[in-house]
């Protein structure tokens, strides 16, 4: 991953980007195409636009001075407020339609229907068109109408929910946008696969995906055994024996380690031996093989009490020297020190300091020697509208009018 230089052109320089959805899902897609050049215009509501430029308010989320969440998911583009229900600003998204290369929406079904705004009457009006739709539950179906956030459609419906729980507990919930953003990249690739099939035969296309889909995708290692004739569900309820490497352990400063790269005897003798665990070593309960299997509890019990004697910080460099497979449970607090991350190209520094941040996450696709754009600013409700209007020929008076009537 590189951010662009003089020279250099992007790949998505030109291609025109319509993104006129809420929330996650659907407009980080149109964010990924935003970082390597497209442009992309977000198309809002006058006055609130997209409900997610105030959920950094929310009081159970951390509290910065920084719109966090809005920088990083809507940076690069540019905000366009149009009311849909005024016939002039429809005519106004409908001139853009047939200058567009890619349209992301996830509007429900019944304003699609209402504003005219359905892929079956945007794709005469423009037979290029990649018309890219996001929805909780598929385009088709008895659910096909049901509107669902991801921690509803890809958290529960896929049975994650269900799977990820300690034995007799209840399941938690999913963490703000979980679902949302893997889905985003499902619908990026499906808008660069749909893009390569009309360089290759000129036609537009409805591609889609949804929430549900792609929490069962996530989840397709178990849930592919639901279509097995015969299949044995009860080891999922089945109370799990205890195991060492799947436990964490806790330190002396309230952190919490993860042995779950631990796979062999070897390993974990070696754990022991960097952590000086030798009376463990040598207890007769943890012999061999066997005699751990049978002692199990026990063991994790030892390892408990000798994780706890030292802090994470001074494991993790024990450890480490000892090329031991031992990890951090990491809390968000830890990644301004992550110095990982920015080398994995994770984060890195805005191109603009107005952003907000220090660094930015980005999104997780790196191809060597594909250029892509540097944070820049995500955009105020409709702070593009005048020069969006502009560029598509209309007159200072014309805006001034459309303003005062409440179409933009």
């Amino acid at each position: 991953m590189s951010e662009v230089e003089v020279g250099e052109e992007l790949l998505f320089v030109g291609l025109k980007v319509l993104d006129v959805a809420t929330w996650i899902a659907g407009p980080v897609a149109g964010t990924i195409l935003a970082d390597y050049g497209a442009d992309v215009i977000k198309v809002e509501q006058p006055g609130a636009g997209d409900a997610y430029r105030n959920y950094w308010r929310t009081p159970t989320i951390p509290q910065a001075p920084a719109n966090y969440p809005w920088l990083t998911d809507a940076r690069n583009k540019r905000s366009l407020s149009l009311n849909l229900r005024d016939p002039e600003a429809k005519a106004i998204l409908l001139d853009l339609v047939r200058q567009a290369d890619v349209y992301i929406t996830n509007q429900p079904m019944p304003m699609r229907r209402a504003f005219g705004l359905t892929y079956e009457e945007l794709a005469p009006v423009n037979g290029r068109l990649i018309y890219a739709s996001i929805s909780a539950y598929g385009e088709s179906g008895p659910d096909a109408g049901r509107e669902a956030f991801d921690g509803v459609a890809w958290w529960t419906r896929s049975g994650l929910a269900d799977l990820v729980r300690a034995p007799g507990a209840l399941p938690g919930g999913s963490v703000p946008g979980m679902g949302d953003h893997p889905t985003a990249v499902s619908l990026y690739a499906a808008i660069v696969t749909a893009l390569l099939r009309r360089e290759r035969t000129g036609k537009g296309s409805h591609v889609h995906t949804n929430l549900m889909h792609n929490g069962i995708w996530s989840n397709a290692c178990l849930a592919s055994s639901a279509f097995v004739d015969g299949v044995d569900f009860a080891p999922l309820r089945a109370e799990k024996s205890p195991a060492v490497s799947r436990e964490l352990y806790e330190t002396a400063d309230g952190r919490l380690l993860q042995l779950f790269m631990v796979r062999t005897q070897a390993e974990l003798d070696g754990v022991l031996i960097a952590a000086e665990g030798f009376d463990i070593l040598n207890d007769a309960r943890f012999a061999t093989a066997e005699a751990r299997a049978s002692h199990t509890v026990e063991f994790i019990q030892e390892l408990r009490g000798l994780i706890g004697q030292r802090t994470a910080a001074e494991w993790l460099a024990t450890f480490r020297e000892a090329r031991a497979p031992v990890n951090l449970v990491a809390e968000i607090t830890d990644f301004a020190d992550d110095i990982q991350l920015q080398a994995a190209g994770v984060i890195s520094p805005p191109s603009d300091p107005a952003v907000g941040a220090r660094f930015v996450i980005n999104q997780p696709l790196n191809i060597d020697g594909m250029p892509r754009v540097g944070a820049l600013p995500a955009p105020e409700c409709g702070q593009h509208t005048n020069e969006i209007l502009r560029e598509m020929g209309l007159s200072p008076e014309r805006i001034s009018q459309l303003r005062a009537k409440g179409a933009v």
